[in-house]
């Protein structure tokens, strides 16, 4: 597969991600009548169906990272070339803010406007560093073991990280960085992205050594295949 349709597939992917995150969360909201534990329970049951699909979609296309974190982690791992790991982490980056204005567009908001919801602190930040650690670990343990539910074992960490995480689980310095840009109930105020983003950043490189040295000596693989792909 070109490096073309793989990154064209990363930025389609990401942005279709974040238009199901930030979408559900507006819907959530909306329909829930003020009731929290009702509007987290929709959005992360939403938000894990959609990467589900997403993952099943794109996976054969370009492993289905939507994540820089995961882009890092595989590249570290030796699952992809460095030299692609940038095209994908800009390609999701631009793709999370298009799935931003896609979800606002959905919902009568603004294309993007300034997020205003308070996201920091050291219990945030572990919560960050935590669901990273998790998603980075899942990935990589069910990627050698049983690399056909990856997609379900993530969607199902993902959906326990939605309520075990102070934070709600970002997990994702794109989906981090385009969730600055709503001022829904989904956003996170600009100033409180770098700490977010530098948690999740410390998560990712924990994990990938950590579970690095557990599965060594890791079977020999194909760099040019990512574990992701289904």
């Amino acid at each position: 597969m070109t490096l073309a349709r793989r990154v064209t597939a990363e930025a389609l992917g990401t942005a279709l991600l974040l238009a199901v995150v930030v979408g559900s969360a507006i819907m959530a909201d909306r329909l829930a009548g003020g009731n929290s534990a009702l509007a987290l329970l929709a959005n992360s049951i939403a938000s894990a169906a959609g990467l589900v699909a997403l993952v099943l979609t794109f996976g054969a296309i370009s492993g289905a990272h939507f994540n820089p974190a995961i882009t890092v982690s595989e590249a570290w791992q030796g699952g992809m070339a460095w030299r692609d790991a940038i095209p994908y982490v800009l390609a999701q980056i631009a793709g999370a803010f298009a799935g931003v204005a896609a979800a606002h567009a959905m919902f009568g908001e603004p294309v993007f406007s300034n997020a205003l919801h308070a996201r920091t602190g050291a219990s945030l930040w572990w919560s960050e560093f935590l669901a990273t650690f998790g998603l980075i670990g899942v990935i990589s343990g069910c990627a050698r073991s049983s690399p056909r539910l990856v997609p379900f074992a993530v969607a199902a960490y993902i959906v326990s990280a939605y309520w075990f995480t102070a934070s709600s689980s970002f997990a994702n310095p794109a989906l981090t960085l385009a969730r600055a840009a709503t001022g829904t109930v989904a956003g996170i105020r600009l100033a409180d992205v770098s700490g977010y983003i530098a948690s999740q950043l410390l998560g990712t490189i924990a994990a990938t050594m950590v579970f690095t040295w557990l599965h060594y000596p890791a079977k020999a693989r194909d760099p040019a295949k990512s574990p992701l792909r289904i």
